[in-house]
């Protein structure tokens, strides 16, 4: 478990963006290979209780707001496991996840936008409680056994992101036109990279790169919260690897430099990754904030 700072550089304006200022949209595809998709993801903002704006999810209902727009939720989870497995993994680890946070929706009332520690030790304890149920589910249910699943978990408690990271989907910001990964992908390759075993040219790399050294519900979970500073104009995407292993990251800059809308990032992404091939799962969520009360520019 650990906690990460992303320096920044920009400071934010004072004024937090209002819900008509958030253009936010998600998708998920099974690619042009496997016939299920077991990824999930969810869009939702925090009032006194949880707004469901997008999911994959067709269970989880969505609860009207009564207050002022608290804290702004984006999850990505994308399941392992034979058969449907995999579906159940991520569907329950987002789930389960979300519920915990909508529950300590209290911390964001009484808690210090920039006190990281509350908030990194209210993830943490989540994550790691969600890994457990998800072994203790796996272990009770037939040919259930051995399904874990990546979770990327965006939360905006303006002007602080809290990243909560397990697995290898990313999360990507884009600010002054450049392109960052903030998460560290927690795959055995990574993890050689990372010890100077292998380098990224090597071809034993490939062959790696696919097995996660942290899930949740797998044989190790090491959650990372990584604290980022958010600010006016910036640009957010979280995505499952079945675009990152088709869609390199100056594609992805290229994309969100020119998009209209955050759908049409989407589906330019998503369309991307199936034409590179479309091998695995696909999952994208792209937001971005825009001020309307610009003043006019100066003719």
């Amino acid at each position: 478990m650990a906690i990460r700072e992303e320096p920044a550089e920009v400071p934010s304006a004072v004024r937090k963006p209002r819900d008509d200022e958030i253009d936010v949209y998600g998708l998920t595809h099974p690619g042009k290979v496997r016939t299920e998709n077991q990824d999930n993801f969810l869009v939702a903002s925090l009032h006194r209780q949880m707004r469901v704006h997008l999911t994959s999810l067709p269970t989880l209902g969505g609860v009207q707001r009564d207050t002022d727009r608290l804290a702004f939720l984006a999850v990505v989870a994308d399941g392992v496991g034979g058969g449907f497995a995999g579906e159940e993994a991520s569907r329950f680890a987002l789930e389960s996840m979300s519920q915990y946070v909508n529950d300590s929706a209290t911390c964001f009332y009484t808690a210090d936008a920039g006190d990281d520690e509350a908030f990194r030790r209210t993830l943490e304890s989540a994550a790691l409680r969600v890994h457990e149920a998800l072994n203790e589910r796996s272990a009770a249910l037939p040919g259930r056994r051995g399904m874990a699943t990546t979770l990327t978990l965006f939360l905006g408690v303006w002007p602080r992101i809290y990243l909560l990271q397990v697995g290898d989907s990313r999360y990507y910001f884009m600010r002054d036109g450049e392109l960052t990964q903030v998460t560290r992908d927690q795959t055995i390759a990574q993890e050689l990279i990372d010890l100077g075993v292998l380098t990224r040219t090597d071809q034993k790399v490939a062959r790696f790169s696919n097995v996660l050294a942290s899930a949740i519900g797998g044989a190790q979970s090491s959650p990372v919260v990584t604290g980022v500073q958010n600010a006016w104009g910036m640009v957010h995407l979280l995505c499952s690897d079945g675009l990152t292993r088709h869609v390199d990251d100056a594609r992805i800059r290229e994309r969100l430099l020119a998009m209209t809308s955050a759908r049409e990032a989407c589906e330019a992404l998503l369309q991307d990754a199936l034409d590179g091939g479309g091998r695995d799962n696909i999952t994208v969520i792209v937001g971005r904030t825009a001020r309307l009360d610009e003043p006019p520019a100066a003719q």
